[in-house]
């Protein structure tokens, strides 16, 4: 992969109406770390697995572990990650408990970031 880098200006000029117009429309900052935080829980490929079965349909950890070929433990982990930052839900079915994506906005983002790889 060529390394890009990005150009800057040849001299400072400040465009004072563009700064004023955007300056209080940036979230604050405490919205902006959550933001973050919810974006990296996107940045490890187990958690996109998880997800990706998950848009087919629910799954205890013990399915989920036998559909990608890890420990229950590992699953486990990764879905207290995910539940944390409220992209899955469970419900106890006896003694089984079943994984399934919070809403559907996790699908809608997923998605787009597939359509945006693939442009």
């Amino acid at each position: 992969m060529k390394k890009m880098e990005a150009e800057c200006c040849d001299t400072v000029h400040i465009h004072e109406e563009l700064v004023h117009k955007v300056e209080g429309h940036i979230p604050d900052e405490e919205v902006l770390k959550d933001l973050a935080d919810f974006f990296k829980v996107f940045a490890d490929t187990t958690r996109i697995r998880i997800l990706c079965v998950l848009f087919q349909t629910e799954m205890c950890v013990c399915d989920l572990a036998q559909v990608l070929g890890m420990t229950q433990s590992a699953i486990s982990h990764q879905l207290r990650l995910l539940k944390q930052m409220k992209l899955v839900k469970n419900r106890r079915e006896g003694k089984t408990v079943f994984y399934s994506l919070a809403d559907s906005h996790i699908q809608t983002i997923m998605n787009q970031g597939m359509e945006h790889i693939s442009e």
